[in-house]
């Protein structure tokens, strides 16, 4: 099976899937935001939630339900800042998943990833870091919202998390675009091979 990569290109395509992998997984995990309300665990991403409060009319009172879900819209997400954040990081890691795809399929392709392609693949992942990175920066903004001040016992703020904290999601998402930002867009400027020129 022909490669259209470089031994270093190798090493780049599986950093990008493991970036792409990681950015995605945390970016569809709700568990950016940790914190309890009414004694039970709560967690939030940025367009999903895990327990939220319901009325249960047969005890006439307001009780937890524990399970996760995503907002019934895109309107139902708390605050702006994270209706914003939700379409920043999910561009980012659409375009780090297309870049880790392509790479891994220059593995097994033959002049598929040219010194050219490998260089614009790299400029894509900057581009797809970035706005993950974005999307990370602005998820702090969105700690008023209503939502989260209950669960962070009424003392969260803008960059204030109060008595919540951050989860693994986040980290993890940011890990992956840290990765694809720093590490992968240089080893995609090394990783495509000079294609052959053909007389005719």
């Amino acid at each position: 099976m022909a490669s259209s990569l470089t031994c270093v290109g190798v090493v780049w395509a599986l950093l990008s899937f493991l970036s792409a992998i990681a950015s995605c997984v945390g970016f569809f995990m709700p568990y950016w935001l940790l914190g309890s309300q009414m004694d039970k665990p709560v967690s939030f991403g940025t367009f999903r939630r895990c327990s939220y409060p319901i009325r249960d009319e047969e005890r006439r009172a307001t009780v937890m339900l524990e399970q996760c879900g995503r907002y019934a819209s895109f309107q139902g997400i708390p605050s702006l800042e994270w209706r914003i954040c939700t379409v920043v990081t999910g561009a980012g890691c659409g375009l780090l998943l297309l870049v880790a795809l392509t790479a891994l399929m220059g593995c097994c392709v033959s002049d598929l990833i040219s010194c050219t392609v490998g260089r614009v693949a790299g400029g894509i992942q900057f581009v797809g870091g970035l706005l993950i990175g974005s999307g990370c920066a602005l998820y702090p903004l969105g700690w008023d919202s209503e939502e989260v001040r209950q669960t962070c016992n009424n003392s969260s703020d803008q960059f204030e998390l109060g008595s919540c904290e951050i989860g693994w999601a986040f980290y993890c998402t940011g890990a992956g675009a840290v990765t694809a930002l720093l590490v992968c867009t240089w080893l995609a400027c090394y990783s495509g091979k000079k294609q052959k020129h053909y007389p005719y």
